[in-house]
């Protein structure tokens, strides 16, 4: 049986290049190259496409490649001093995270190309990457949602009650975000918060334990990963943001299965489960609550393209549920249909 080609896309011009990267090298690790024919294709900071091996040290050197706008040529054009080579592509598995990766822009590309993709469509990506859009939607399915409001820098704002947590509407992990204890922290926030997006998200701080779900599958046929627990020693969790993730975080740990009672892992499960469908995910996505003392889930945040390095919480929680990451993979890019 003749193996699928399968290309697979890493690094990109956002913030969260340095994870994308190690995603991949997790999946090259774990990739069962008896079944794939794996074609890589790493995205440097400056947006240039380079034709590698994988995406080991030195990917950058390798050769330029564009994606083929003809439908009739779906796959890839590798240029070449004035001449162009083609490798056709059965489907792409997008590893790429935060802006350009998880947010419609490379979804939209393949869909113009007409090439196959994993994960979320344009539609749900782009609703998930702005989290004040998601909040309208997921609350209008009866889904709790923070209390929040955006702004612009340099708009007025008032009326706000403390706590609050200042955020870019569209990025991804914690970058740019703030915890505002009293009003003369505010503008600062707001600043931080816009180097990241021109839309500033200012929500209420929820009080309760976070916890995360991995979600598998689209439509009615989900699968749900163990639910984790954030637990905290000081501060506030800010993924990725750590000098060695490798080797844990400064202030969190990850309780997996999470130690709370059966029925509510069970009831976070269901609402993730909801929260999925109600934002049209599909393929995959982390969806990322508060669990409140009287035992109500709220919504954080959906990673439509969460991390799957060594030590990202989806491939965690979906180990923890008997699917290891080579079975995950296989299980991703058999439920691509588009």
């Amino acid at each position: 049986m003749a193996k699928v080609r399968l290309g697979i896309i890493f690094g990109g011009g956002s913030e969260e290049h340095p994870v994308s990267v190690k995603s991949a090298q997790e999946v090259a690790k774990h990739l069962d190259t008896g079944k794939y024919a794996p074609i890589w294709v790493g995205i440097t900071k400056t947006g240039a496409w380079k034709l590698c091996d994988g995406p080991e040290t030195g990917w950058e050197d390798g050769r330029t490649v564009v994606l083929s706008p003809d439908r009739s040529v779906p796959g890839l054009l590798v240029l070449d001093d004035g001449k162009y080579d083609t490798i056709g592509l059965d489907l792409v598995l997008p590893v790429l995270h935060g802006k350009l990766g998880e947010d419609g822009a490379i979804q939209g590309l393949l869909e113009l190309s007409g090439i196959p993709y994993a994960g979320c469509d344009v539609q749900s990506s782009a609703l998930c990457m702005d989290k004040s859009l998601a909040y309208v939607v997921a609350a209008s399915a009866g889904i709790a949602t923070p209390k929040f409001r955006t702004v612009r820098p340099g708009e007025d704002v008032d009326g706000l009650g403390y706590p609050v947590f200042v955020k870019p509407a569209r990025s991804g992990s914690s970058f740019g975000v703030s915890k505002v204890t009293e009003e003369e922290e505010l503008a600062a926030a707001i600043a931080t918060a816009a180097q990241y997006d021109s839309k500033v998200l200012i929500e209420e701080a929820v009080a309760g334990s976070e916890v995360g779900c991995a979600i598998l599958g689209s439509g009615a046929d989900l699968f749900a990963g163990e639910v984790d627990r954030v637990a905290l020693s000081h501060g506030f969790f800010r993924i990725h943001q750590e000098e060695s993730p490798e080797s844990g975080s400064e202030n969190s740990t990850f309780i997996v299965p999470a130690d709370i009672p059966v029925e509510t892992r069970a009831r976070v499960q269901e609402t993730a489960k909801t929260i999925y469908r109600a934002l049209g995910c599909g393929g995959l996505a982390r969806v990322d609550m508060f669990l409140t003392d009287d035992g109500t889930v709220v919504l954080n945040e959906v990673n439509t393209l969460p991390g799957l390095t060594s030590y990202s919480r989806y491939p965690r929680m979906m180990a923890a549920a008997g699917v290891p990451l080579s079975e995950l993979i296989d299980r991703i890019v058999a439920g691509t249909a588009r």
